[in-house]
């Protein structure tokens, strides 16, 4: 295992979208490791190194509310983005008034986690100057300072998270959950090996004493 971190994560509302929802967009219960990670990237990325979680902590009861949300009904063409590098004349833009659509959402409520996670080097990109113990202190002065990249987020933009370093492990916080929880198939990561075909990878969500244990997790496509 690699240089860990261990981070506080908090906000009012939070919406990892289940992706079976199609419609109406409805949160898992707790936050999945492809956004826990998106957290600790928003913090400091770099192509040297890949985040991995190891255990997601829980620390209050799952609570939910309806809130009622603006998007676009439409996303940014690929396709037009390419013909446009050729010099054709696409639109590279979506007007938010002409495809505006108003949807309900099933959010969670005042969350807050504690994420273990680790970095392992990837190796293609692993230069000369690279070192483990360069990154894993610049990640902790980021963390220390309250530095990030682009504001972390809690599954959508407009719901911002507030991150704080936890320095001894010895000072995480105690969860108020008891006991075992079957939270059953729950989105892991996504493998962007083939941009034109993303595919999900899930796993089955075990959850003991408010502890999520990823290391050694199966996960399936």
């Amino acid at each position: 295992m690699g240089y860990g971190i261990t981070i506080r994560v908090r906000g009012p509302y939070a919406l990892f979208t289940r992706p079976e929802m199609k419609v109406e967009r409805v949160s898992y219960d707790v936050i999945t490791p492809s956004a826990a990670r998106g957290i600790i990237e928003a913090v400091y990325w770099k192509p040297a190194i890949k985040w991995v979680i190891d255990k997601i902590h829980v620390l209050r009861e799952f609570e939910f509310t309806n809130i009622r949300r603006n998007e676009v009904s439409e996303k940014a063409s690929t396709d037009n983005a390419l013909q446009v590098m050729k010099g054709g004349q696409k639109p590279l833009y979506i007007s938010a008034v002409d495809n505006r659509q108003q949807r309900a959402s099933m959010v969670l409520k005042d969350v807050d986690y504690v994420i273990e996670a680790h970095f392992e080097k990837v190796e293609k990109e692993w230069g000369e100057r690279d070192t483990e113990e360069g990154h894993y202190n610049i990640v902790l002065r980021r963390l220390r300072q309250g530095q990030h990249f682009h504001a972390p987020c809690l599954g959508a933009r407009e719901f911002p998270a507030q991150v704080e370093l936890i320095e001894d492990r010895r000072d995480i916080p105690k969860s108020l959950l008891i006991g075992e929880r079957d939270l059953g198939w729950m989105l892991y990561d996504l493998d962007f090996s083939n941009p034109r075909d993303i595919q999900p990878k899930f796993f089955k969500a075990q959850m003991v004493d408010g502890v999520l244990d990823l290391t050694g997790v199966e996960v399936r496509q």
